[in-house]
């Protein structure tokens, strides 16, 4: 066995509320998390909002856009996407898995966002991951089918539809840039 990994320190949930600055826990291990996003980021990430926002207004069920919001998916993990759909309201924290989870990739960011958490999301039946990457003006989006993710959506424009419930949205991706 690898020495550090023998030997790395596991942190919990407990553990993670006592931390100053931003964090995330996977299955003990802390990550810090990227220095605030680059203007070109906020703005990608606000108009997809928007977008979802708008829309989830005229679905049969109540689906609600929490962007930047904790998602507590066990006692030694928490994480803290871009942006959620949830189909509830939520008081602080998440503790169920959401509809749809994207990332808006930065460098910095695209490891732990097209592998660390494409498996965890994965394996925790987040049932549509989007990730954009704003610096390549590219949306690749990603569906459950049998517990595995399938790519569905991989363009630099169009429309990404997504299936939230009984709802069907789409995203005009051109407008993200």
């Amino acid at each position: 066995m690898n020495l550090a990994k023998k030997y790395l320190p596991r942190y919990t949930y407990e553990d993670y509320r006592l931390w100053e600055g931003d964090w995330e826990l996977i299955e003990g291990v802390p990550y810090a998390m990227a220095p605030s996003p680059f203007g070109k980021h906020q703005r990608v990430a606000g108009e997809l909002v928007y977008q979802l926002r708008e829309q989830l207004e005229h679905c049969p069920e109540r689906c609600f856009v929490y962007p930047e919001l904790d998602w507590i998916v066990s006692e030694d993990t928490v994480v803290r996407p871009d942006i959620m759909v949830v189909c509830k309201e939520v008081e602080e924290y998440l503790r169920e898995t959401p509809e749809l989870v994207v990332e808006v990739v930065s460098p910095g960011t695209a490891q732990k966002d097209e592998k660390l958490k494409f498996e965890l999301y994965e394996r925790e039946g987040v049932r549509t991951y989007v990730l954009v990457y704003p610096d390549l003006r590219k949306v690749r989006a990603f569906r459950i089918v049998r517990s595995r993710y399938r790519k569905f959506f991989d363009s630099d424009g169009g429309e990404l539809e997504l299936k939230i419930k009984d709802c069907t949205l789409k995203v005009k991706v051109d407008k993200l840039w």
